[in-house]
C-alpha cells in the first residue's frame, strides 16, 4: 500500500511540474509582445531606412515599440547559422535583413525557421527578378527592400573630349564600350573604370543581362561549363584589360578615389553608389547615368541588371504576426514612406508604385539636371530573373582563380571546364 502511494504521489507531482511548466510555456508564447527587434547593417544605408520605417509606422501603431540593432552583415550570417542550426530562437531578433544572394541558403537550410509572409504584401508590386531569390516553393518569405539595379556612370566631360555625346551611348553593348573606351584614353588619358582582380562584380552584373548565372534554374546544380553568358564575360573582361582600360584597385577606398580623384570616366554598379559619386562636389553637372551596356554575343541580352540588394525576413518566433504587419504596411505597401526613402537617403527600393511618387521623378542638378531616380526605377523592371541560389560566393572563389588562369593564357573551355568540375565536387 506504501508503494501505491508513494507512487500516486510521485505522479502527482509529475502532473503538477508538467503542467506548471506547460502553463509557462503557453504564457510565454501568448504573450502580447510590444517589442519588434530588427537586426541590419551598415548605419547610413540599412540602419537608417529601418529607422524611417520606425518612424511611418507610428501612425499606424504607436504602441510597438521598434527596436533597430547593428551588426556587421557576416556577424548576422554566424549569428543566424549558430542559432538555427542549434533550433535555439533565444536572443535572434523578429526582423533581420539577409542580402538575396544568401537567401536560400538560408530559407533551405532552415524552412521552419521564417514566417511566410505571402499575405503581408503584393508580389506583383515588386520588381520581378527579386522574387525568385526571396521566395521558397511558390510562398513569399521576404519582403523585397533595395534594388542593387546597375547603370553606367559616365563623366560628360570626358566623353566630349572624345567626341561622344551621351545620347550617342544609349543601350550600348561592350564592343561599343570598349571602343569608346579606346578613344576616351586616347583623348584624355584617362583609364575607362577601376578594377579589383579580387572581385567579379563586373561578370556577375554582366551575365544577369543575359538572364544567366552561375547555377542553373533550379539554384544548386552549377552552370559553368556551356554557359554562353559567362563564357562572352570573360571575353569580354579580358578584352577590356588588353585594351589597357583599366585601373587597378584593391579596395573599396582604392575604388571611391578612382573616381572621385577624376582617374576614370564610368563606373559601371550599382545605382547604392550615387552618394559616393555625388561626394565630390566639385564634380557637380559632369556626370550621367547611362543604361548598362549588354553583352556583345548573346542574343538575349537587355541593357539591364544587378549588383547587390537585400530583403526583410520575420522570424518564427513570437512577434513575428506584428513584425509582418510592421513590414507590410512600410515597406510592403507605403508609397509616401518610399519617397522619405528616396529623399532622406537616396535609396531605391523595388516596390514600383512607389516610382510614380514626386521624389522618384525629381531632376538631379549633379547628373545635369538628368532624373536619374525614374530612369533607374525604370530599368529595374526590365532586370532579368535569375535564381541565386545558395552558393554564388563558393562559386565566385573558383572562378577568381579561373579567370587569372585564363588571362594568363589557359584555353577558356578547359578553364571553364575545370571550374565546373571543382564546383560540383564542392557543392555536393
Amino acid at each position: 500500500m506504501k508503494k501505491v502511494l508513494a507512487l500516486f504521489l510521485v505522479s502527482i507531482l509529475m502532473l503538477t511540474a508538467c503542467s506548471s511548466g506547460s502553463n509557462k510555456e503557453t504564457s510565454d508564447k501568448g504573450k502580447d509582445t510590444k517589442e519588434v527587434t530588427v537586426w541590419a547593417w551598415d548605419p547610413n544605408f540599412n540602419i537608417k531606412a529601418m529607422n524611417l520605417a520606425k518612424e511611418a509606422y507610428k501612425s499606424e501603431n504607436p504602441d510597438v515599440n521598434i527596436k533597430v540593432i547593428e551588426h556587421a552583415q557576416d556577424d548576422i550570417i554566424q549569428k543566424l547559422n549558430t542559432s538555427l542550426s542549434s533550433g535555439t530562437t533565444k536572443g535572434l531578433p523578429n526582423i533581420v535583413l539577409i542580402e538575396d544572394y544568401r537567401a536560400q541558403s538560408f530559407l533551405k537550410a532552415y524552412p521552419d525557421m521564417f514566417h511566410e509572409l505571402t499575405s503581408s504584401f503584393k508580389a506583383a508590386d515588386f520588381a520581378q527578378y527579386k522574387i525568385a531569390p526571396t521566395s521558397l516553393d511558390g510562398k513569399n518569405y521576404g519582403l523585397p527592400f533595395d534594388t542593387g539595379v546597375t547603370g553606367l556612370y559616365v563623366r560628360t566631360d570626358y566623353l566630349e573630349k572624345a567626341g561622344y555625346k551621351v545620347a550617342d551611348l544609349q543601350n550600348m553593348d561592350w564592343n561599343k564600350y570598349i571602343e569608346v573606351g579606346k578613344k576616351v584614353k586616347e583623348a584624355t588619358g584617362k583609364s575607362m573604370l577601376t578594377q579589383d582582380p579580387k572581385d567579379l562584380g563586373l561578370i556577375r552584373m554582366m551575365i544577369q543581362t543575359s538572364g544567366s548565372w552561375y547555377l542553373k534554374n533550379d539554384g544548386v546544380t552549377p552552370d559553368i561549363a556551356g554557359n554562353a553568358a559567362l563564357k562572352d564575360a570573360f571575353q569580354t573582361y579580358k578584352a577590356i584589360l588588353d585594351a589597357d582600360l583599366v585601373k587597378p584597385v584593391s579596395d573599396w577606398g582604392q575604388f571611391v578615389a578612382g573616381f572621385n580623384s577624376g582617374d576614370v570616366a564610368t563606373v559601371p554598379t550599382g545605382n547604392w553608389i550615387t552618394p559616393s559619386i555625388k561626394a565630390e562636389a566639385s564634380q557637380a553637372g559632369k556626370w550621367a547615368v547611362l543604361p548598362m551596356p549588354k553583352q556583345s554575343g548573346i542574343a538575349n541580352s537587355v541593357n539591364a541588371s544587378n549588383l547587390g540588394g537585400s530583403s526583410w525576413y520575420v522570424l518564427n518566433i513570437d512577434g513575428k504576426e506584428k513584425a509582418a504587419d510592421f513590414l507590410g504596411k512600410t515597406f510592403g505597401s507605403n508609397v509616401d514612406f518610399y519617397q522619405t526613402l528616396n529623399k532622406e537617403m537616396g535609396a531605391i527600393g523595388t516596390y514600383k508604385p512607389a516610382s510614380e511618387g514626386e521624389a522618384y521623378k525629381a531632376a538631379d542638378d549633379f547628373f545635369g539636371g538628368q532624373k536619374v531616380v525614374s530612369d533607374f526605377a525604370a530599368w529595374t523592371e526590365k532586370i532579368p530573373q535569375v535564381n541565386y541560389g545558395m552558393h554564388t560566393y563558393a562559386i565566385e572563389d573558383i572562378l577568381a582563380v579561373s579567370m587569372q588562369d585564363y588571362l594568363k593564357g589557359k584555353d577558356l573551355d578547359k578553364v571553364l571546364e575545370d571550374a565546373q568540375k571543382q564546383a560540383e565536387e564542392q557543392i555536393k
